[in-house]
């Protein structure tokens, strides 16, 4: 008897069911011959075709708002990066292959560069295959691979999904989404989230489910396959919008609701969404095309425009995280056999101190430029003492606060001695997850260990907000979990005093924080941390 029912892991909560459609994959590899005849004129193909699908992608952008105008204006700066062009050029010049094969290997080598960056730069290896593929498509004048047009609401199966699909998805025509790859910090999760579509991703076989019709659970996790002839159910997204804009519990408790940004177009949409703040700034955006550091004053221009939304609010810097595992050509990092586990955050800082301090001089000239009440924290700190010489560099800098992300264990497991070394701490659920389960957050098959709801998990959080409680001092989370409605209610019951999300999870969060009070938040919590599994955990918060 064929399988009813598959798993995966819930990242956009909900029920709906409904008749399926299957997304098709990314194109066709592209054949290396017959060579062109005319090389130049071959070449000449490349150019306007990019530039055709990167005006599409910035209307497409224009017409969005909140992470998915954010996540379609980056996808078109890809579609319009020279490199890109200049590189497949080069190749149908040099090896004589057609333009199509071109624009395939040289996005090849772009994706293999971002894969092994790792960490939030390896999840952008799918907007370079979408763009790949849509230049492909206009260089051979065919329809680019994606969502078909929905005559009526359908549940939406994929591999995966390409942001510019993911983005430009109508609610009304879309009940769910099911991919077999993906994983809580994909884009598939993060627009889901922001348009109140249930998704469960990494769902091992998806594609080859004999379903015509699915129910979709993206609380639990589920994709069960029902009676096509049955009723379509949508999702029930309303409250979303009833929030006050005031972060706190229905009794009164303070949890800020923020966001977290990592370019002045993310500002604006988390501004605009009604963030009470920025609880994670990502300042490698500024680093990322350079070949070598950027000067202090180009590094506080880039600074003060993303800090300009939030003038008179509060705004937490993270410090430059890179290294090994996010390779910069300036900082000239070494081959290491492990790079997730080698010289990066923080750890780049000990060799290099003065692309530390001018950062910090940048920084602080930008939060006199915006008015913004900025503080500084550092990636991937292990112990208090690391925590203290960095809070040490920030003060001298002339930056009132400094704190540290809690991504490694030994930070969570001694917290109690990093707080006393800093201002504040923030939890980075992502990397947390990643080095307490040892499991890669790019891989779909290791997906699962990535829930934030696992309760080992759970339980590291709640020793970080116990330490924060019992020394007086703030204790935030800034990584994915906190843009789960329910999983943010359990991270206040864990002491958490503060959630940072991406834009488009703000109201929604701050609307379920304002629905329940304190109490009930720590009984969640509790009864979560009590669960053997993070599906027993979900279902014993709820």
């Amino acid at each position: 008897m064929a399988e009813a029912q598959l798993s995966g892991v819930g990242v956009s909560p909900g029920r709906a069911s409904g008749p399926v459609v299957r997304v098709t994959d990314s194109i066709a590899e592209p054949a290396s011959t017959p060579g062109p005849e005319d090389p130049y004129a071959e070449a000449e193909l490349i150019a306007p075709a990019a530039k055709k699908v990167a005006a599409r992608l910035e209307a497409m952008a224009d017409a969005a708002s909140g992470d998915a105008a954010a996540i379609l204006t980056t996808t078109a700066a890809m579609a319009a990066d020279p490199s890109l062009v200049s590189q497949a050029e080069q190749l149908v010049t040099a090896q004589r292959i057609p333009a199509a094969r071109a624009v395939y290997e040289a996005a090849g080598h772009f994706a293999q560069a971002l894969a092994n960056a790792g960490g939030y730069m390896a999840e952008r290896v799918r907007d370079v295959h979408d763009v790949r593929d849509r230049i492909i498509a206009e260089v051979l004048g065919v329809a680019p691979p994606g969502v078909p047009e929905l005559s009526t609401p359908s549940v939406l199966v994929a591999r995966d999904l390409a942001p510019a699909d993911t983005a430009g998805l109508d609610p009304a025509k879309v009940l769910a989404l099911v991919t077999e790859e993906g994983g809580p910090t994909s884009h598939t999760a993060i627009l889901a989230r922001s348009i109140g579509i249930p998704a469960v991703v990494a769902v091992r076989g998806a594609l080859s489910f004999e379903a015509t019709a699915l129910a979709v659970d993206g609380d639990v996790g589920t994709v069960e396959s029902v009676d096509p002839s049955a009723p379509v159910v949508t999702a029930d997204v309303a409250g979303a919008a009833e929030w006050n804009g005031r972060g706190e519990t229905g009794d009164g408790h303070v949890v800020k609701v923020l966001a977290n940004v990592g370019s002045p177009v993310d500002a604006r949409a988390a501004a605009d969404a009604g963030a009470e703040g920025v609880g994670l700034f990502r300042t490698e955006f500024c680093y990322l095309d350079a070949d070598d550091e950027p000067s202090v004053d180009a590094q506080r221009a880039a600074y003060a425009a993303v800090l300009e939304p939030f003038r008179g609010k509060p705004v937490i810097v993270r410090s430059l995280d890179a290294g090994a595992d996010k390779p910069l050509g300036f900082l000239s990092p070494e081959a290491e056999p492990n790079p997730a586990l080698g010289v990066r955050g923080v750890r780049v800082a000990f060799d290099r101190v003065g692309v530390l301090d001018r950062q910090l001089e940048a920084i602080a000239g930008a939060t006199a430029d915006s008015g913004a009440d900025v503080s500084v924290m550092a990636p991937m700190v292990a112990t208090a003492e690391e925590a203290a010489w960095f809070a040490d560099r920030v003060r001298a800098a002339g930056i009132a606060r400094a704190g540290v992300m809690i991504e490694v264990p030994a930070a969570a497991l001694g917290a109690r001695e990093v707080l006393d070394a800093v201002d504040f701490v923030s939890v980075g659920t992502n990397d947390l997850a990643q080095y307490t389960f040892a499991a890669d957050r790019q891989l779909g098959a290791v997906a699962t260990l990535n829930d934030p709801w696992q309760p080992a998990l759970l339980r590291l959080i709640g020793m970080v907000g116990e330490a924060a409680k019992a020394i007086g001092k703030p204790a935030g989370v800034c990584g994915e979990a906190a843009s789960d409605p329910m999983l943010a209610r359990v991270l206040a019951g864990l002491g958490v005093t503060s959630v940072s999300m991406n834009a488009g999870s703000v109201r929604a969060v701050g609307a379920a924080l304002a629905s329940v009070t304190l109490a009930e938040c720590e009984r969640a919590a509790e009864a979560a941390l009590a669960a053997p599994t993070a599906v027993a955990a979900r279902a014993a918060a709820k």
